[in-house]
């Protein structure tokens, strides 16, 4: 018999967690594709939906997701809806939108706040990298 202590037992359960894992949502298959790529080739574990009820269900199965990366547009909701009701469930998600759009337009249409960080389509794998390295920081 071992005689642990509480807190070594919760210890030793601990993940040991080397990037963060991401929540890439996309309308379009390979988009989403090619982000989840884009992450895993740089470490990050990824998870993947495709619309927001797919989204929020993953949300709510993995408390591990410290970031959501989204597309601003997506069918019958907006990324920013989507991302709102995402914080809903897990506060303090660091949120990047991916968009068409450029900020200042989004903003003006309210589909983010201005605070918003917003990587605007094409983007790199840098680009994409840079803006989820300053919301998960």
């Amino acid at each position: 018999m071992f005689d642990h202590s509480p807190e070594e037992e919760r210890m030793s359960e601990a993940p040991v967690v080397e990037k963060p894992t991401v929540l890439v949502v996309d309308d379009e298959e390979d988009l989403r594709d090619i982000m989840r790529r884009m992450l895993e080739r740089r470490g990050y574990a990824t998870l993947v939906a495709g619309d927001h009820e797919e989204a929020i269900s993953v949300c709510r199965a993995h408390p591990e997701i410290a970031a959501l990366v989204t597309d601003l547009t997506l069918p019958g909701v907006s990324g920013g809806e989507l991302a709102g009701a995402a914080r809903d469930l897990r506060p303090g998600l660091g949120v990047v939108f991916i968009s068409g759009l450029p900020k200042d337009i989004a903003v003006t249409k309210g589909l983010v706040g201005e605070d918003a960080l917003l990587v605007k389509k094409p983007f790199t794998a840098d680009a994409l990298l840079e803006a989820l390295k300053s919301v998960v920081a």
